[in-house]
């Protein structure tokens, strides 16, 4: 049996509980590598489905078949395939509908998917299709198209769905209508957005099961675990999810900066949520569904943790020795061949996946913590922001082309005075970052507005650091009594003319001043530059053998250096296709006003789109740093000479 519905049934008359989990396709070969490996751990649990993502367009459509498919024919899972349909055209949607039935998956999540940015663009950005408005319409054809061959997953939203940034009118009642339109067009089976309110969410329920319409339909509510501060509040905000303040004041400044002390936290967060849920829904169908972003160490923690994930995931019977023990003559690297050499329990691999021993140290060595960039060989490289580039623009926002937000720049000074004003605060966001400019950044502002007025647009820095305690108020991250560490470095869009010849030749000069003895060695200055051309090598003047290079790491009593944020070629790649492609967007916006304007506007959108696309088609993303960690000048003064 592989149709979730059918399966959700049976459980509903046996009255059992049940897990199911959500990955998304990684952006790199090394991190599809390792997830395969998680998820094969994950496994244990016995999850009555996986889902796979789907990028917004159909972005990750070759990548998500791919997973899907090796986890229905080579881990015998259970899969449900998400679909978007709104940026997508009809032969994306059947082609991926026929390459399910040859996997013989039995199940799609229908989504809408983000609204598209402009209603016409030109042949190098693409054409939108206007066959899918709506979740409602996808499920329509899907059912038209393949009878009840699929089984069809919708979305829910127990803080009521939101449209972009504004949350002004963020009501679940009003909601219940076009959920009503999903479950009438085909759909038979519910999962809800992550949320953190349980009184809420069972409000939520309460509607659902009191709708006629709806009080079939089985609902399976949505949790995702936490793992990082920064990114417990980046995601709840994309998903406009309520935190109660019993919840945020569990996270105290002063352990905001120390993942593991969060994840604990966290861990106890998801145990109460799930203890809560467990005695007051009332709801027949008994599971949850977790949206691991691709970590698996929480959650596996909450099952060792809860007595009612442990009944669900038949983890407490299963009464063996520890991981410890059963790793004492072993001496191979992966994971995932121990499980198969030595057969090893369910309790033991559920140890693996909590960091537990040797093997626990290789399954969760990117857990703690991911940076900006993190390392790619990571499933979880770009967690969040994995689901597809995205512009971001701040909440309440309703039309970020106002003069308060990013206006109608006519000239490249224009854009250089945006990223001057983001760094000086008097605007919330760029369209490549929502983030608030941090205290470190603060640091070398002067230096960054220098370089934005030389029309070298800064979307990333960091100062350098050198030996800075790990409790520090402005750098700080990880445990107690840790000592930090970071090279100095930006992300810049610079114009082909400006990088080839002035910049590059800068730091080739500069290299050449400070270390002519030997050429196989690093750089002093480093770099890697890219275009939006899809397939084009990446320019580099790191040697192949060393191109992989830590620009901030920690050392932390009894425990091995910690790199949380790493620069190398596939990372700095998986970027770069993420850059240009919000700059599309960006152009985009400009597009669709220059469409539908009046005459008096026309040419200044007209002017605005073509600026913004000829950064895109013309402009150059760069990533430099400097491996001199305790210059904290070098950089800097190459880039304003």
């Amino acid at each position: 049996m592989s149709k979730i519905a059918e399966k959700l049934k049976q459980l509903k008359n046996s009255n059992e509980g049940f897990v199911s989990l959500e990955f998304f396709p990684p952006k790199t070969e090394s991190g599809l590598t390792n997830l395969l490996q998680r998820i094969e751990r994950l496994s244990v649990l016995k999850p009555l489905f996986v889902s796979i993502t789907w990028g917004a367009g159909g972005s990750t459509a070759e990548k998500s078949l791919e997973l899907a498919a090796y986890c229905q024919k080579e881990l015998n899972l259970t899969v449900c395939l998400h679909l978007t349909c709104t940026n997508t055209n009809k032969e994306i949607i059947d082609n991926a509908l026929a390459k399910a039935k040859e996997s013989g998956i039995r199940n799609i999540l229908a989504l809408r998917g983000d609204p598209p940015r402009a209603e016409v663009l030109d042949d190098s950005i693409g054409s939108l299709n206007k066959d899918f408005q709506y979740a409602a319409d996808l499920v329509r054809y899907i059912r038209h198209e393949h009878d009840d061959y699929f089984s069809i997953g919708v979305a829910a939203y127990p803080d009521g769905h939101v449209d972009g940034s504004d949350n002004s009118f963020q009501d679940f009642e009003k909601d219940i209508p076009y959920l009503e339109e999903k479950v009438k067009a085909g759909a038979d089976f519910i999962i809800s957005q992550l949320f953190f309110d349980v009184d809420q969410y069972l409000k939520f329920e309460s509607k659902i099961l009191s709708t006629e319409s709806l009080a079939n339909i089985p609902m399976i509510p949505g949790l995702i675990p936490i793992n990082n501060y920064q990114l417990f509040k980046r995601v709840t905000k994309l998903s406009h999810a309520t935190i109660p303040k019993s919840v945020l004041n569990r996270f105290p400044v002063s352990v905001q900066s120390d993942d593991r002390k969060v994840k604990e936290i966290g861990v106890e967060v998801l145990d109460e949520i799930i203890s809560d849920l467990y005695k007051r829904s009332n709801s027949p169908i008994k599971g949850f569904h977790f949206y691991s972003l691709n970590l698996e160490s929480s959650i596996a923690k909450l099952v060792k943790k809860s007595p009612i994930l442990q009944e669900y995931t038949h983890i407490a019977a299963d009464d063996t020795n520890a991981i410890v023990a059963s790793e004492k003559d072993k001496s191979t690297s992966s994971a995932a061949s121990e499980i198969s050499n030595f057969n090893l329990s369910k309790k033991d691999i559920l140890a693996i996946s909590t960091g537990i021993g040797t093997l626990g140290k290789e399954a969760t060595w990117d857990e703690f913590p991911n940076g900006r960039f993190g390392d790619s060989r990571s499933p979880a490289y770009g967690e969040i922001d994995g689901y597809g580039p995205s512009l971001k623009i701040p909440f309440g926002v309703k039309n970020p082309l106002s003069k308060e937000l990013w206006g109608v720049p006519q000239n490249l000074g224009d854009i250089g005075n945006l990223f001057i004003d983001y760094l000086s605060k008097k605007i919330p966001a760029l369209p490549f970052s929502d983030l608030e400019i941090s205290a470190e950044t603060l640091l070398i502002q002067e230096e960054l507005f220098q370089v934005n007025a030389k029309n070298w647009f800064s979307l990333s820095s960091q100062p350098a650091l050198n030996g800075c305690s790990s409790t520090d108020s402005i750098f700080g991250w990880g445990a107690k009594n840790g000592y930090l560490y970071q090279k100095s470095y930006i992300e810049l869009l610079v114009s082909e003319n400006d990088w080839k010849r002035v910049l590059k030749p800068k730091i080739d000069h500069y290299n050449e001043s400070v270390d002519d003895t030997d050429s196989n060695c690093n750089k002093t200055i480093s770099y890697y530059a890219g275009n939006a051309a899809k397939g084009v090598a990446v320019e580099t003047n790191i040697s192949v053998d060393n191109r992989s290079t830590a620009v901030t790491w920690g050392v932390f009593p009894n425990k091995e250096i910690v790199q949380s944020t790493i620069i190398e070629e596939q990372s700095f790649r998986a970027w770069k296709d993420e850059a240009f492609g919000i700059l599309v967007e960006w152009a985009n916006l400009y597009l669709i006003e220059w469409k539908n304007s009046t005459d008096a506007d026309s040419k200044k959108y007209e002017t605005a789109y073509k600026l913004i696309k000829s950064i895109h088609d013309e402009f150059y993303l760069i990533t430099i740093f400097d491996n001199n960690f305790q210059d904290e000048d070098g950089l800097w003064s190459l880039l304003s000479e």
